[in-house]
């Protein structure tokens, strides 16, 4: 009898703790992307699209307790909001309450660079290339986040993704893409997406969960991309 309940007991405390622990998680609301590249595989849909895969890579942590996109819509939607171009506009703390949000999370696909080199090792069998080509792809995306309760920017931060292919390669990444992206997942700008997605991921869980130190990395990181973006400027133009 007592063995029951001590067993009892102790279902009941590992219950209470994991349920304090999900409520200690901060509830997350990933806006829809904006763009300001000229990246061509940006259409209709794709700002919703990315907002889904940077849910699920949130979710992935289990560090968040993440809202739906259908939720985020439809509360959109009936109040005649826009996502994340009206947040600018101070209108963040009541997007948050209509949806229980604690945070929001926007996205800006500030930068998209690609170019395609011959490697001159290609094969042609009846008019048809394999191999030969190099790909790189480049992404930066501005992330912010901001504060449901006050509506002021808790964070931000340029993420940036990079990817490389030959000829033939394939991608490392199977899962995730659908809708307008579905043709880009085995491509450069498909890699460079989701591996911008994954470190946005990791910087999100670091800043808003972990606090131990990790900023560190992300901020040296950021000092080399402003380094290289500031060597990149001809100041005598």
């Amino acid at each position: 009898m007592k063995k029951l309940v001590l067993g009892l007991a102790l279902g009941v405390s590992a219950l209470l703790s994991t349920s304090v622990f999900a409520q200690d998680k901060p509830s997350v609301a990933v806006l829809e992307f904006t763009n300001e590249s000229g990246a061509a595989w940006w259409r209709g849909g794709v700002g919703w699209e990315l907002s889904s895969m940077l849910t699920n890579e949130m979710a992935a942590t289990k560090a968040f307790r993440m809202l739906e996109r259908n939720k985020i819509e439809g509360v959109l939607s009936e109040q005649n909001l826009a996502a994340s171009g009206r947040v600018q506009g101070g209108t963040g703390a009541r997007i948050g309450k209509l949806l229980g949000a604690q945070y929001l999370v926007t996205g800006t696909v500030s930068a998209y660079e690609e170019d395609t080199a011959s490697t001159g090792g290609g094969l042609s069998f009846g008019g048809v290339s394999l191999g030969g080509n190099k790909s790189n792809a480049y992404l930066a995306v501005d992330l912010r986040v901001i504060n449901a309760t006050t509506g002021e920017v808790a964070f931000t931060r340029t993420i940036e993704g990079n990817a490389k292919s030959g000829g033939m390669s394939i991608g490392l990444y199977k899962g995730g893409f659908g809708g307008n992206l579905s043709q880009q997942k085995n491509t450069p700008a498909g890699k460079a997406i989701r591996a911008a997605l994954v470190l946005s991921s990791d910087y999100l869980e670091c800043v808003m969960v972990r606090q131990d130190g990790c900023e560190a990395d992300f901020d040296a990181a950021d000092d080399r991309r402003r380094a290289k973006t500031r060597d990149a400027i001809d100041l005598d133009d």
